[in-house]
């Protein structure tokens, strides 16, 4: 189908027009404009559309605009600023899309923007931080964006922010530490990230922080230790970073800890042990890793222990026979370790040692 009927606009009930993977439609016409009941339109795997019309901005009842894989569509008009019911907006893997129009601070009930594998896309307009009801902000995938505006401050509802696999990603602003709805924030695969700001530890509500795979962050910052409300932290494969702050003791919620192929890492600071919460630890692969502190044996939530591989790990604190609700202990490739202590024995029992 390359084209829709002209009597398509007699439809004045329509709500939903499902145009998925028509993939030689190549425009959507002018008469659209006057579906004033359609509430969702789909045009995913519209591969041939390369742009939309300037009348889309008059479906004023449009809540779900879906452009995902269309990959000739370079730009979005002007008047998309004007569907004023809009709750989501998804492009993903637009893969010509270079910039988004600055009206699109006009959406003020935009709640869910996905701009996933969008690589083409270099920066987000300043406007983005008058979308004062985005809930998710999506921008997982491979990009030239580097920053993201300072005005991200303004997203006062944002829950979620994801922004995997952007290795070109060199700082976060520091408003960020504005976003005190924010609950998740993803920045797996973010190879060029060296550091956090300090305002992240403003982010109070925060319950799930992913750092894996950003290879060059060497440490995190002291005020880590605010976000009372973190009950996972993931750090795998940060191979760059040496230490953990003291202040990681303080996050009382906190009960996944994963720090699997952290090889720079030397220690774990002595606060570790105030991590009541902690059910699982995993330090797989933290090849520099000598020895576990004695506080390790007051983490009496501790369900699972990781250390498999960790090939320098010399002998376990007598104090691990103090976790009691250990069920799981995983120790494969720790070829310095000769000897457990006499301590594990007293919590062996119906218990898995590997």
């Amino acid at each position: 189908m390359q084209e829709l009927p002209t009597s398509i606009c007699q439809l004045h009930a329509l709500q939903n027009l499902d145009l998925n993977y028509c993939s030689n439609l190549q425009e959507l016409p002018t008469f659209i404009s006057q579906l004033h009941a359609l509430q969702n339109l789909h045009l995913n795997g519209c591969s041939s559309l390369q742009e939309l019309l300037t009348s889309i901005g008059q479906l004023h009842a449009l809540q779900n605009l879906h452009l995902g894989w269309c990959e000739r569509l370079q730009e979005l008009p002007t008047s998309i600023g004007q569907l004023h019911a809009l709750q989501n907006l998804h492009l993903n893997d637009c893969w010509s899309l270079q910039e988004l129009p600055k009206s699109i601070g006009q959406l003020h009930a935009l709640q869910n923007l996905h701009l996933n594998g969008c690589s083409s896309l270099q920066k987000l307009p300043t406007s983005i931080g008058q979308l004062h009801a985005l809930q998710n902000l999506h921008l997982n995938g491979y990009s030239s964006l580097q920053e993201l505006p300072t005005s991200i401050d303004q997203l006062h509802a944002l829950q979620n922010l994801h922004l995997n696999d952007r290795s070109s990603l060199q700082e976060l602003p520091t408003s960020i530490g504005q976003l005190h709805a924010l609950q998740n924030l993803h920045l797996n695969g973010c190879s060029s990230l060296q550091e956090l700001p300090t305002s992240i530890g403003q982010l109070h509500a925060l319950q799930n922080l992913h750092l894996g795979w950003c290879r060059r962050l060497q440490e995190l910052p002291t005020s880590i230790g605010q976000l009372h409300a973190l009950q996972n932290l993931y750090l795998n494969d940060c191979s760059s970073l040496q230490e953990l702050p003291a202040s990681i003791g303080q996050l009382h919620a906190l009960q996944n800890l994963h720090l699997n192929g952290c090889s720079s890492l030397q220690e774990l600071p002595t606060s570790i042990g105030q991590l009541h919460a902690l059910q699982n630890l995993q330090l797989g692969r933290c090849w520099r890793l000598q020895e576990l502190p004695t506080s390790i044996g007051q983490l009496h939530a501790l369900q699972n222990l990781h250390l498999n591989y960790c090939s320098n790990l010399q002998e376990l604190p007598t104090s691990i026979g103090q976790l009691h609700a250990l069920q799981n202990l995983h120790l494969n490739g720790c070829l310095s370790l000769e000897e457990l202590p006499t301590s594990l024995v007293n919590c062996m029992h119906s218990k898995t040692f590997i």
